[in-house]
């Protein structure tokens, strides 16, 4: 099994670069939306872009290519149910109908979507809250597909304990409660139990990095001076420090730090990030990049060679190949608003399970990628089994730090030539 597979559409290597299409659009008016010479032009009542539904009582997405032709690069997906803006339309392969320019890059066809008078979407639907997730407590866990399921008892299928939801809804049914899954699901809420992700956050910076560090060790401890405590005769501690805090480093001797109010700390402790050059592939000024430490399991990110976030991560376990974060420079192929992904990046669960719409995922190296975690907190120590784990609050915030952007309505994008994915460097 994959470390983190993306879904099966990105599964693959892009084939190709992904470049603007040049595709005939020529505009006989002003203004958009545009229709190729010669055909039968846009409706002028038709301001969107919406899908068909899927199938009876759901919501339908759209597959977006870069484009007007089904053997095109993927550009990206939207959210079910949601319109796009419509600027033009042309003939293309692959499509029984026409296909629609509906963002920057993205071709839909008209076999799987409908115009719309109404206005597209409004907002950025990957900016919104965060769902609660929940894990299966025991084996063999029942989960209905429809209300009518429960009500008969004919479970849809079971779930292994450990497998993660994210719960959209609780309702009491049949004198229980329970909970509906992003899969549209049912699952007793006394099968479940909710996951408690950490709020931990990284520090915003101003284009300056202080010396700091984050406490990694639950209730570290502070001493009166520099001499290691295992050493001799050990002194007794001044204090504890709480996992997360942040201390300000003053001083470094051998194996320990002094800190903000003057006690010392060992090293083993703490997680310290510290400034790193652009690698050449990153040439502009300002243009952003990461950069993911995997000796501190720290990261930072910059624009150019200012810092403006640091935090810290959970990369791979150095236990082999399979499991080690791949060092390099990599660019960001792939941005997913969140994605499935399998038992091997969570430890101490039973095999046959899976975690469901783990968020902001952004794929850099195949299947390795940046991620939010919801089913551990132990940031500051290798803990995946390949993907650079971050809190909930740091993956939505480098999410919408790189390139490529996920346009409103979006679930999915792919980088062009004019939106390159940010560069990932790992070491």
């Amino acid at each position: 099994m994959r470390r983190c597979s993306p879904p099966d559409w990105v599964a693959c290597s892009l084939a190709g670069a992904l470049v603007l299409s040049s595709a005939g659009v020529s505009a006989d008016g002003l203004g958009p939306p545009w229709s190729e010479s010669g055909q039968l032009g846009v409706p002028e009542w038709a301001h969107s872009v919406t899908p068909k539904a899927q199938e009876p009582g759901t919501q339908g997405d759209m597959v977006l290519f870069v484009q007007p032709d089904r053997q095109s690069a993927r550009r990206g997906v939207t959210a079910p149910g949601l319109s796009l803006p419509l600027f033009g339309q042309r003939r293309g392969s692959g499509c029984s109908g026409v296909w629609w320019l509906v963002g920057p890059v993205a071709w839909t066809c008209s076999d799987g979507a409908a115009l719309s008078a109404d206005d597209p979407s409004p907002g950025d639907s990957w900016a919104s809250s965060i769902p609660q997730y929940f894990f299966v407590t025991h084996s063999d866990a029942n989960a209905y597909g429809s209300v009518a399921a429960i009500e008969q008892g004919s479970p849809d299928r079971q779930l292994e304990s450990g497998w993660g939801v994210a719960v959209v809804g609780h309702e009491a049914i049949a004198g229980e409660r329970w909970a509906r899954t992003s899969k549209r699901l049912w699952i007793a809420e006394t099968d479940v139990a909710a996951a408690r992700p950490t709020t931990f956050h990284g520090q915003l910076l101003d284009g300056n990095l202080p010396d700091i560090a984050w406490v990694i060790s639950d209730n570290a401890s502070t001493w009166p001076t520099a001499a290691d405590p295992p050493k001799g005769k050990r002194p007794v501690p001044l204090a504890h420090k709480a996992r997360f805090e942040v201390v300000s480093v003053l001083e470094e001797q051998g194996s320990m730090l002094r800190v903000d109010d003057g006690a010392w700390m060992r090293k083993s402790d703490v997680a310290r990030p510290a400034l790193s050059s652009p690698p050449v592939e990153v040439t502009g000024e300002h243009e952003r990049w990461i950069d993911v430490d995997r000796a501190s399991q720290t990261l930072v990110a910059y624009e150019g060679h200012r810092p403006v976030l640091a935090t810290l991560t959970s990369t791979g376990r150095e236990l082999d190949d399979k499991t080690r974060t791949p060092a390099g420079v990599h660019r960001v192929w792939m941005k997913l608003l969140a994605s499935d992904m399998g038992h091997a990046e969570r430890d101490d669960a039973e095999a046959n399970y899976a975690l469901e719409d783990v968020p902001y995922v952004q794929f850099f190296d195949n299947g390795i990628g940046l991620h939010g975690t919801y089913w551990h907190s132990d940031f500051g120590h290798p803990r995946s089994h390949g993907c650079v784990n971050l809190s909930l609050a740091d993956a939505k915030w480098l999410f919408s730090f790189t390139n490529p952007r996920l346009p409103a309505a979006w679930t999915a994008a792919a980088p062009t030539i004019a939106d390159a994915g940010t560069v990932v460097r790992v070491r």
